[in-house]
């Protein structure tokens, strides 16, 4: 008993190694989504045409960030049809980080875009997921979003934004959903909540909430469905490429844990790659979103915001964002250009531009299929399943699975067996003179 003790203990060694490696890469990994980027100048904001004959959206962004498709792919559709003032808004007007290192310069803060509404809530609310949804820091946005509510603002909830309704008591004893890798979670923290499941948004009337990231989307055109018609959200569906509207699209069942091939990125890609995504003048909402989340969801690599000079950028529909670096940063190991632009002449020894949107197609389902081909199918496909993308439109091929972070912890498990058996060895007596 005592030699199998030991060995179990042995045992438990060889395995802690790979295991706290693990464990600190999947931390970082979850914690780089929502770093802030480096104090730069505050861009002057620039004028908001407002509409009083329009109804008015607003995008909610948390002081910690949110989640960069809950933000952008709202927004956009929002915006181009035309019949909204759209706007983001946060607590303050500084930039907020979006999930992946997408550095949004709101266009109000809360007591901005008040002057600009008077007395009068905006007519949508859009709320996203926030990284610190139920925690003290977010008691700022909770309360805002009741005042809105108590002043007849209509309210949609994107993915987890469903948990920050229920964190400000909107949803109590309503129908309501969010993300699966969540519901469980909601449903212990807040038991007042009629959570459903099996549905990409569910309509309570004044509140509509969604279920897993692109769900949002859905969501978006019901309220334009419902706010400007039917031939409205038809036509800006068919304007970004989303040919699932009016149809029932499939939700992901629960599975209560991720895909083996999200552990093994998690866990074990502990130099992952340095990607660049490349900001220009005039590029879509969703598109910048599309690459963001896609590299972000699938954990193999880590993003950074460029632009050609390190200035600001403006988007298709007038965001602002701010990059973290120049074209010229060193040490990158792919360059991603999302949107139309073409020609980009990287500096000397840089990677080559890789134009991420460079075929017709719904945004999203272009950069699953290019994650396909640069990491593996089994992380595309885990990207698709946790963004609640239809992959009916993604094109899966490359390599079939993450073979080289798969193979770190086998690695370093055979070496500690090996060194433990050596020990041993080592140790052991040996055996004396015979007597003759």
């Amino acid at each position: 008993m005592r030699t199998f003790l030991k060995w179990c203990a042995l045992v438990v060694a060889v395995l802690a190694v790979p295991a706290v490696g693990a464990t600190v890469s999947a931390l970082s990994a979850f914690d780089a989504l929502y770093a802030p980027g480096p104090a730069r100048p505050l861009p002057a904001a620039a004028p908001v045409p407002h509409d009083p004959a329009k109804p008015t959206a607003v995008i909610v962004v948390g002081d910690h960030g949110a989640v960069v498709s809950d933000a952008l792919a709202p927004y956009e559709i929002l915006a181009s049809t035309g019949k909204f003032n759209v706007y983001t808004v946060a607590p303050h007007r500084e930039p907020e980080p979006l999930t992946g290192g997408l550095d949004l310069v709101p266009d109000f803060g809360f007591d901005d875009l008040a002057a600009r509404l008077g007395p009068k809530a905006p007519d949508l609310v859009v709320v996203l997921a926030l990284p610190d949804v139920g925690e003290p820091g977010s008691d700022v946005v909770t309360a805002w979003l009741r005042a809105q509510a108590a002043h007849g603002a209509n309210l949609l909830s994107v993915c987890n934004g469903g948990g920050v309704l229920a964190s400000a008591g909107l949803l109590d004893g309503r129908p309501a959903t969010a993300h699966w890798l969540k519901l469980d979670d909601w449903a212990k923290e807040y038991p007042a909540v009629k959570w459903v499941r099996g549905q990409r948004f569910v309509d309570d009337g004044d509140v509509v909430t969604t279920a897993g990231v692109l769900s949002g989307i859905d969501g978006t055109l019901h309220w334009v469905e419902r706010l400007a018609g039917p031939a409205v959200a038809a036509a800006t569906a068919a304007k970004i490429g989303w040919r699932h509207y009016g149809t029932q699209v499939p939700v992901t069942p629960p599975a209560g844990v991720p895909d083996a091939a999200a552990i093994v990125n998690a866990g074990f890609r502990w130099n992952p790659d340095t990607v660049g995504v490349l900001l220009t003048d005039g590029v879509g909402e969703i598109e910048l979103a599309s690459v963001f989340d896609t590299e972000g969801q699938s954990l193999s690599s880590r993003t950074l915001a460029l632009s050609a000079g390190g200035g600001p950028v403006r988007s298709r529909h007038g965001l602002t964002f701010l990059p973290r670096a120049a074209l010229t940063a060193p040490g990158l190991d792919r360059l991603l250009v999302p949107g139309a632009a073409r020609g980009i002449t990287p500096p000397a020894g840089g990677p080559a531009p890789e134009y991420v949107h460079d075929r017709p197609g719904f945004a999203y389902d272009t950069a699953v299929s290019r994650l396909a081909r640069s990491t593996d199918v089994a992380t595309a496909r885990w990207t698709a399943k946790v963004l609640e993308l239809p992959t009916d439109g993604v094109v899966f091929e490359g390599r079939a699975w993450p073979w080289l972070p798969t193979a770190v912890p086998i690695v370093l498990i055979l070496l500690g067996a090996a060194v433990v058996v050596a020990v041993r060895r080592i140790r052991a007596p040996r055996a004396g003179p015979r007597p003759s």
